[in-house]
């Protein structure tokens, strides 16, 4: 539906949708940085990191509509009504969100919702954690001797709920590395279906949580064997996962990274 002119006369000001990348605050956009200087009102999610929240207008309103796993602060249709509120009264009205807004993130869902009522909106792409962690981890997504496609795919167990089902047997076969975004709570059926799927009980998987902060940790195991290591080390989300032969550089380049002090530098 294409907006009306008395539609847009509505609203005084513009909605931004703001990618605040995986957490380290040296990651987050000149744009994006800018913009939050400025702001009049940020709407934030539950991820986005303390230090990128410093960067804030100190006199912006500030909402957390951050979700969690089971910790809803605004369900989502509350939060986009809340975008078109503030831009009635407000002229730059941030959406910031954790990672990168047309990753995994509902942006699109929000532009287009925000789109269809009038308002002016603009996103602004954030650096997404399904690339930034694996590179803080020293696991690179392509490499000539491992890999030459790359397969981002939601693990969400409630998927099917806003989304289609994932089709795990055409993900197996898709590329050599696959990127698995909120996998951890299904892992067991993950796996499951990859291995049933043809893929080899000895492939190499990684697990990287709060990657490019300073509380990052790596779980590094195969897919016969990684179930039961998350069990026993008790490894929760959020985190990243990675399978494929990539991961088998990482104890090399891992172990460079953390040498000279390179991972979280907060």
């Amino acid at each position: 539906m294409k907006p009306t002119q008395q539609k847009r006369d509505k609203f005084l000001g513009k909605v931004y949708l703001i990618g605040a990348g995986p957490g380290d605050p040296g990651l987050m956009t000149l744009k994006g940085k800018g913009l939050l200087a400025c702001a009049d009102v940020v709407i934030y999610d539950a991820l986005v990191s303390p230090p990128i929240l410093a960067m804030i207008n100190p006199q912006a309103e500030k909402i957390n509509a951050g979700k969690r796993r089971g910790r809803h602060s605004l369900m989502q249709s509350e939060t986009t009504q809340l975008m078109m509120d503030k831009a009635q009264t407000h002229a730059i009205v941030v959406r910031l969100k954790g990672g990168d807004p047309f990753i995994f993130g509902r942006g699109g869902e929000e532009m287009e919702e925000l789109i269809t009522a009038g308002i002016s909106v603009e996103v602004v792409p954030g650096i997404t954690a399904g690339i930034a962690a694996p590179a803080y981890a020293g696991i690179p997504l392509t490499h000539r001797s491992y890999s030459s496609s790359v397969t981002f795919v939601t693990g969400h167990e409630c998927a099917g709920k806003y989304r289609p089902d994932v089709n795990w047997q055409a993900i197996a076969h898709a590329s050599e590395t696959i990127v698995i975004y909120m996998g951890i709570h299904n892992l067991p059926y993950i796996v499951e279906q990859l291995t049933s799927s043809g893929l080899s009980l000895d492939t190499p998987i990684a697990m990287i949580r709060w990657g490019t902060r300073s509380q990052q940790e790596e779980l590094i195991g195969r897919l016969e064997t990684i179930v039961a290591q998350v069990e026993s080390t008790g490894f929760e989300a959020p985190a990243i996962v990675v399978i494929g032969k990539v991961v088998n550089i990482q104890p090399i380049l891992g172990a460079w990274l953390k040498q000279g002090g390179i991972n979280g530098v907060y």
